[in-house]
């Protein structure tokens, strides 16, 4: 009695120590959960953080983001299009693919649309001459040229550009002139001949001879299927113009050390339209609103994460260019105790501030990029998620002291008294009339527990019911066993005597027969009498045995059986009725799904270890799923299989007969039928 009372304590104050630890342990998973997830966020904050500074480095050091710090945004509205500084000396605008490559690099071009594109700049050299450069493209059917030496008209495609700086106004028209290619299919090429609008209306008026411009149409129209034949469907033409600007010019050579590049670029003015011939609509026109618009430093800001700041100044003088910080917004509110909790959890590196510089080139000066962090947003973001969790945990900790109440309450003592029954009946329990010691009467109720305790009182009666059938079961099929062994014996001795030659063939089936029933004599099932029994292995001539087998296939009722084989003899391990067996079931199976007229191929091949016979049979595949299935007991797609006479194990037979020779049988598929390949160990010589 004291130590069933020691017990009952024990077991109780385990129970509540483990629902104390449960709460403990929910309450230490919540903080540590949130100290890796400080850490987690912080680890994956500086590596985003570097991860932005290598991006908007490598952003900067591109031709585009040169573009944009050579250009810096401005504060103050300005013309729609005004020349760029470029990162490049000068443009090459003799050459179409230098040209379109500089502009693409550098993200120069303005959009219109999907109908076109203008990039306008001047070179970062002052030396290369006061020009602006102005590259672009657009749709068009095919170019008409000009006539040379003919008045400006309106009937030849035309572009009409102007420029407006320091009160000084410039406006040219370029009519197109095509030029002869020498290589057919290659497009429309020709010059831009440009001259002052002025003077377009005076007779022998000539063109500026500092304007150049080119044009490359393309050979095949945008619409795949129009013909490239056909002048009026629409090609994209990309073109570029040299504009001498005579104020530029001359500034540069007023000082020693010009001034590079204008202070006023902004305030230049340009602009351009692509004429048709007889037509006023422009094709492109530069003063229609932008689709899309070159890079700017402001595009870095959508890159930085909240309370992130990026300070970009010149090396030269300091100054900055532009200051970017991350926009913050608006967060949830959270608990003040959670937030200076989470605060105060241990991070590595936490309270080392993430900074980090940067030395970019350009052609002119060098900029200093400067990025700063800001980890009070990791500390602010896992507090807002804190206080939304916490509400879980403190439902988890009302959840166990509740479960706990309950279950104290009004199961363990049930439990215990049921396990302590249980337990004493499985150590004395000898047979199954000891099932009635159980008595679980005073446990049953209308909860779950007293249907548990009735439904094991139901179910240790049937388990005793159905023990008791078993039993009796099993005895009547062994006595069956034993009786239909009995019956079946004395006639096959009585055959051995009349057939006892051992030349004689059915001498080799009557010893195959009373080997089967010595294997099935006393077992209660088939299964378990195949798996029981010892075979007698010893060497065997393969190749005589599936000779013989071959021959006397007929008497089995197994007609055109061929054994092929230029081997001699092979010597194996194995058990000659057992192997006789194993390939009568293969054969058979064979027979039942060849067709007609058709042979079955018996072949033999080795290696240094094994002897393989490949018992081949034309016929429908089997199915790949049931390629290893049918080697099980009971398998067999013969509808009444057990009536027919197919029980569905021969196979299962063969597939035991051969494990236990130390061999295997496998099934296979082939281009016109099914093979079974048997392998069987060679002894060592």
């Amino acid at each position: 009695m004291k130590r069933l009372l020691l017990a009952s304590y024990r077991l109780r104050i385990i129970f509540r120590s483990v629902f104390l630890l449960l709460a403990l342990a929910t309450f230490g998973l919540a903080l540590s959960l949130l100290q890796q997830e400080k850490q987690l966020s912080y680890n994956s904050y500086q590596t985003n953080f570097d991860k932005t500074v290598s991006q908007i480095t490598a952003t900067l050091r591109h031709p585009a983001g040169q573009l944009a710090l050579l250009n810096p945004p401005l504060d103050q509205d300005t013309a729609s299009l005004h020349p760029l500084l470029l990162p490049f000396s000068a443009l090459d605008f003799d050459d179409q693919s230098k040209v379109q490559q500089a502009i693409a690099m550098s993200g120069c071009l303005v959009q219109y649309g999907n109908d076109g594109s203008l990039c306008v700049g001047i070179g970062n050299n002052p030396w290369a001459g006061g020009f602006i450069y102005v590259a672009g493209s657009f749709n068009s059917a095919a170019l008409v040229s000009h006539p040379r030496g003919q008045l400006i008209k309106d009937d030849a495609h035309r572009i009409r550009v102007s420029v407006a700086l320091r009160g000084q106004h410039y406006q040219w028209i370029a009519p197109f002139e095509e030029e002869v290619s020498s290589r057919p299919n290659t497009g429309i090429r020709g010059r831009w001949v440009g001259f002052l609008e002025s003077e377009v209306a005076k007779s022998g008026a000539r063109p500026v001879r500092d304007f150049r411009g080119w044009a490359w149409q393309k050979a095949v129209c945008n619409d795949a299927d129009k013909d490239g034949k056909d002048l009026n469907c629409e090609r994209n033409t990309f073109f570029s113009l040299r504009l001498p600007i005579a104020v530029l010019q001359e500034a540069l050579f007023e000082k020693k050390r010009p001034v590079w590049p204008p202070q006023d670029l902004e305030q230049i003015q340009v602009e351009l339209t692509v004429l048709a011939p007889e037509s006023d609509i422009p094709l492109l026109d530069s003063k229609s609103v932008p689709s899309a618009t070159p890079f700017s430093l402001n595009d870095l800001n959508a890159l930085l994460l909240p309370g992130e700041s990026l300070v970009l100044r010149k090396s030269s003088d300091k100054k900055e260019v532009i200051r970017l910080v991350g926009k913050v917004e608006q967060e949830e509110e959270s608990w003040n105790l959670l937030t200076r909790l989470i605060r105060r959890l241990p991070v590595d590196e936490f309270a080392t501030p993430l900074e980090s510089k940067e030395l970019i080139s350009t052609p002119l000066d060098n900029y200093e990029l400067m990025m700063k962090g800001d980890v009070r947003s990791i500390s602010k973001s896992l507090s807002v998620v804190a206080t939304r969790v916490s509400w879980f945990v403190g439902a988890m900790l009302l959840a166990l002291l509740l479960a706990w109440l309950l279950i104290e309450i009004s199961i363990i003592r049930r439990i215990t008294l049921l396990t302590r029954r249980a337990a004493a009946l499985s150590r004395t329990m000898k047979g199954a009339g000891e099932l009635d010691q159980l008595d679980v009467s005073d446990l049953r109720s209308p909860d779950e527990l007293g249907v548990l305790a009735s439904g094991l009182h139901d179910l240790l009666r049937r388990v005793k019911e159905d023990v008791e059938r078993e039993t009796i079961r099993t005895e009547q099929e062994k006595q069956m066993w034993h009786a239909v062994g009995h019956e079946i014996m004395s006639p096959l001795q009585s055959l051995m005597v009349l057939h006892s030659s051992t030349e004689d063939e059915s001498h080799r089936y009557i010893s195959r027969m009373q080997q089967a029933i010595k294997v099935l004599y006393g077992s209660a099932t088939p299964s378990e009498a195949f798996q029981s029994t010892v075979l007698q292995i010893g060497e065997l001539d393969l190749t005589e045995f599936l000779r013989h087998v071959s021959n006397n296939a007929p008497h089995a009722g197994i007609n055109k059986v061929l054994f092929e084989s230029e081997l001699g003899a092979i010597v194996v391990k194995a058990d000659e009725y057992s192997l006789e067996d194993v390939v009568t079931h293969v054969l058979k199976n064979a027979d039942r799904y060849r067709p007609q007229e058709t042979s079955i191929r018996i072949s033999l091949e080795i290696d240094e270890a094994n002897a393989f016979v490949i018992i081949h049979n034309q016929g429908p595949h089997i199915e790949e799923d049931m390629l290893n299935k049918i080697f099980e007991y009971g398998v067999s797609d013969q509808l009444e299989s057990g009536a027919n006479g197919n029980r569905g194990q021969g196979l299962f037979v063969a597939q035991t007969y051969m494990a236990k020779m130390g061999g295997t049988i496998i099934a296979r598929n082939v281009s016109d039928g099914v093979d079974f390949v048997l392998s069987l160990p060679r002894p060592l010589r």
